[in-house]
């Protein structure tokens, strides 16, 4: 049996409820008002899938939402698309099986009723379960800073098929971006993120410490990507997925050789040296976004010692005098939830990630 070509996995979705779901709730459930999509988790909604992504939990699926007033239809339909729906579509298994890890399935021929992966939910539970609110009943500035940057990529990607409901596009669009006031907030304790360790690049060197200037390095490194892509109006996504984003700025053509050549380098000159001259290329970048008067790119000594730096806290302090809303010049210089951390256990989990963002912020 040949292996199918490789079809991108939005637009398998996006086939896929057209030329099978569709069809059978027009037939078998007509007249029950829906939107479908394909959000959340899974590269696919990032258009980063590859072939590799068919391993697991990749493949014909979507989100179909109902009105609340219909879930009681959900069984109903839920079961009839596992009875009708066909046992492949474009070459590939519509049934998910169960596999040793716990929660992971993978497609899988079956003989009899699909475990399809069509999801039957309702939009308000659906985001709320994801975000750990309901973009419907307005964002607030809690709910930015409370909700990883990822969390925000994956309901903003991926697709709409078709929205009935008339909710689904409008509780996307509210998300699209931060408000102004919170994006230069966000931009500033990135900066200040820099701030806090650019000069230990060059301490650990003069120690003799080089794997601890490489490791500096490395969050710098990562830092200045996130930082890019947010000056680029795009969340930032988590670590695994962070340099296909980047690679898709505009400052990537310059930066990554320089950002490459910091983390290659064997020694602490060379390695200041390269981030140096990715300082001041971002530097440069910001200036030319005009939102700040312009700052002074040039890197220079740290105080007295002999370590180059951008001083980057004066990016900061210049984004942070341009915010006027009084809520969001009080808050605390540490950003959202995945600026000050990156435990996947509490930034994935959002009823924690709330609780951290509000105890440290006292948003109300």
């Amino acid at each position: 049996m040949s292996t199918p070509s490789f079809v991108p996995g939005l637009e398998l979705s996006r086939r896929y409820y057209r030329e099978a779901v569709r069809p059978l709730l027009d037939a078998q459930a007509p007249g029950i008002a829906h939107s479908a999509a394909r959000l959340g988790g899974g590269s696919e909604v990032l258009g980063f899938d590859t072939a590799r992504s068919a391993d697991h939990e990749w493949g014909p699926r979507l989100q179909l939402f109902l009105r609340p007033q219909d879930a009681e239809r959900g069984t109903e339909i839920r079961q009839l698309l596992a009875e009708r729906l066909p046992k492949t579509f474009l070459g590939l298994p519509t049934h998910f099986a169960e596999t040793a890890d716990p929660g992971v399935r993978v497609m899988r021929v079956t003989d009899g009723p699909v475990h399809h992966r069509v999801e039957i939910t309702d939009t308000a539970g659906w985001f709320t379960r994801q975000l750990g609110f309901d973009p419907g009943r307005g964002v607030t500035v809690a709910d930015w800073l409370a909700t990883p940057a990822q969390r925000l990529a994956e309901v903003t990607a991926g697709a709409v098929f078709h929205d009935g409901l008339g909710r689904l596009v409008p509780a996307r669009a509210s998300l699209d971006w931060y408000p102004h006031d919170v994006w230069l907030h966000l931009l500033a304790c990135q900066w200040r993120r820099i701030s806090q360790e650019e000069a230990f690049v060059g301490r650990c060197g003069e120690v003799g410490d080089e794997l601890g200037s490489a490791v500096v390095a490395g969050r710098l490194v990562r830092d200045l990507m996130r930082l890019c892509l947010l000056m680029d109006r795009r969340y930032p996504p988590y670590s695994k997925w962070l340099g296909s984003a980047f690679a898709r700025t505009p400052q990537a053509a310059v930066l990554t050789p320089l950002l490459t050549a910091a983390l290659a380098a064997t020694d602490v000159r060379t390695r200041e040296e390269c981030l140096a001259g990715a300082y001041e290329a971002v530097a440069a970048a910001h200036n030319r976004m005009g939102l700040t008067e312009p700052v002074d790119p040039t890197t220079r000594p740290y105080h007295a010692r002999p370590f180059r730096v951008l001083h980057a806290e004066r990016f900061a302090a210049a984004l942070g005098a341009r915010i006027t809303e009084p809520s969001v010049r009080a808050l605390p210089p540490t950003g959202t939830v995945d600026q000050f951390t990156d435990s996947t256990d509490l930034v994935a989990d959002p009823r924690r990630a709330r609780a951290v963002t509000g105890a440290l912020t006292e948003v109300p």
